[in-house]
């Protein structure tokens, strides 16, 4: 069982944190890809959001974008709740809205800290391609 908020626990990506991802059925490898995902719904996490809308943010095709979906679903991280309409008044199938699962606010925006953090380049490295190697 995950805790409620991970990431006030923890300072960077600590042995907690990492157990507690691997503690859900269905573990969670944060790519760039999916933390481009969660960011749409961290943007606002209230707003729920349907496939084609996140396909035209993100640029994702439909064949990489719905199976990321279907892995943070299958790891507690996304609801996803299907629209009740009438498809043939409205003119079309209905939609699958997706929204972040309240506990999975916390652990979303501590691994795209973390990714920012990894891809930041340290501090008096920039410009150098090479470490000084063998140098007296």
């Amino acid at each position: 069982m995950m805790r409620d908020c991970v990431c006030c626990q923890t300072v960077g990506r600590s042995a907690t944190y990492v157990k507690s991802l691997a503690m859900q059925p269905h573990p969670i490898r944060i790519t760039v890809a999916v933390a481009t995902v969660l960011r749409m719904f961290l943007d606002d996490v209230a707003q729920p959001r349907y496939g084609y809308e996140l396909m035209q943010v993100t640029g994702f095709p439909s064949g990489k974008l719905y199976p990321i979906l279907a892995r943070l679903e299958a790891a507690g991280w996304l609801h996803r709740e299907r629209e009740i309409i009438d498809a043939s008044l409205v003119g079309r199938p209905p939609r699958y809205w997706y929204k972040l699962t309240e506990h999975s606010i916390a652990p979303a925006r501590h691994e795209l800290a973390a990714l920012r953090q990894q891809m930041t380049p340290a501090t008096g490295t920039a410009g150098r391609t090479h470490p000084e190697v063998g140098l007296a």
